[in-house]
């Protein structure tokens, strides 16, 4: 089932796909992260979404976080580009399409884990 990107739909394919998936089930163990995700200039308008990994593996929500450990925001375009897997997230944030407030330390120590993230996610059948 396609979902279109950042809905309720995609958010719970996404949970789906994290689950099941053996490299990010592995990154994520051990490590204790809140992300917040604002993507800005996207169809909907801004679209905010979270990603909590707790030590024990990990899951997306829409919605914000009251207290984050960074916030990143980037636009739809650049959001879709990662998603799909075309866009490396370093690379983006080099090139200043991904902007970073908060604990950069603790995303750098991660950084594994975010790259698992992004992997499992861009073989979801989503529209954009």
């Amino acid at each position: 089932m396609t979902a279109q990107f950042l809905s309720d739909e995609w958010f719970e394919a996404a949970n789906t796909a994290l689950a099941a998936d053996d490299g990010f089930q592995s990154a994520a163990t051990g490590t204790e992260l809140v992300l917040q995700f604002n993507v800005t200039d996207g169809p909907q308008g801004e679209r905010h979404y979270t990603l909590a990994l707790d030590g024990e593996g990990g899951s997306v929500a829409s919605g914000t976080h009251d207290d984050p450990d960074a916030t990143i925001t980037n636009n739809y375009d650049t959001a879709v580009a990662i998603s799909k897997g075309d866009l490396n997230v370093q690379t983006a944030f080099i090139t200043g399409k991904v902007k970073v407030d908060g604990n950069m330390a603790k995303i750098m120590m991660n950084v594994g884990a975010l790259n698992a993230f992004a992997s499992a996610l861009s073989g979801l059948d989503a529209s954009y």
